[in-house]
């Protein structure tokens, strides 16, 4: 059964690489109209996927952005807040541009792409806000306070957002993964990787694709009447 939401444009931020990617993939896979966000690394092949540079910790390179993808392929549908960067250190050893500099992108940078989107959405009564947080958001992690922070804020963020805009058509969710076998799961030593996966019921990493297949059941029609919600990808860890 195709998709009846298939042609909607969809735009990912950070969908350049990791889970934003695989996001953004499985979307043209489906038939959407997808604009991804990128920093500094330009995908070499992003097939027909329109890719735009942007910095969402700057408000006006942010409306660039989504007033080129308007122009090329219509007004934003869903939106999928997915930029995120990590700095981790012990709290005693973390200074306050560490902490800054990770809200500011995490966080205000979730902010400030959805306020933009927002409006448009408005007019056309429909909208899918969709919030790419983590379980150390919901559980908390030493080393990550910054980061940790940063997620558990756009909680606060899209449950707002769901009551502020919900009679318009416009949902606003969370997605929240585990471990995912991506390069930052890579860099770590066997041993981290070992500690980390022995806390998952499951009793494996999750993969990115898993990750993709929830948020697009939270953009399609058949989510409607689900807003406010999060959603763990994480094989159980968040349980505790």
């Amino acid at each position: 059964m195709s998709d009846p939401g298939a042609g909607r444009v969809v735009l990912v931020t950070g969908g350049n690489r990791g889970i934003g990617a695989v996001i953004a993939r499985r979307f043209d896979n489906a038939g959407y109209r997808v604009s991804i966000t990128y920093r500094s690394n330009q995908p070499e092949d992003s097939s027909n996927i329109m890719a735009v540079r942007c910095d969402v910790t700057d408000t006006s390179q942010v409306d660039a952005a989504f007033s080129q993808i308007e122009n090329e392929l219509g007004p934003v549908e869903i939106v999928v807040a997915n930029a995120g960067i990590t700095a981790d250190k012990l709290v005693l050893r973390m200074d306050e541009d560490d902490f800054a500099s990770v809200l500011d992108t995490n966080l205000t940078g979730g902010f400030r792409v959805a306020k933009r989107a927002v409006r448009p959405m408005m007019k056309a009564r429909f909208g899918r806000l969709i919030f790419i947080s983590s379980v150390v958001g919901l559980a908390g992690q030493a080393g990550q306070a910054n980061y940790a922070a940063s997620k558990a804020g756009l909680i606060g963020l899209a449950r707002s957002l769901a009551r502020e805009f919900g009679s318009r058509g416009i949902t606003a969710n969370i997605v929240a993964p585990g471990p995912i076998a991506t390069e930052m799961l890579d860099q770590l030593s066997e041993d981290q990787r070992a500690a980390i996966i022995s806390m998952v019921p499951i009793g494996r990493e999750g993969q990115p694709d898993e990750v993709a297949a929830a948020v697009c059941f939270i953009a399609s029609d058949d989510a409607a009447f689900i807003t406010g919600a999060i959603i763990p990808v994480d094989g159980g860890m968040s349980m505790g």
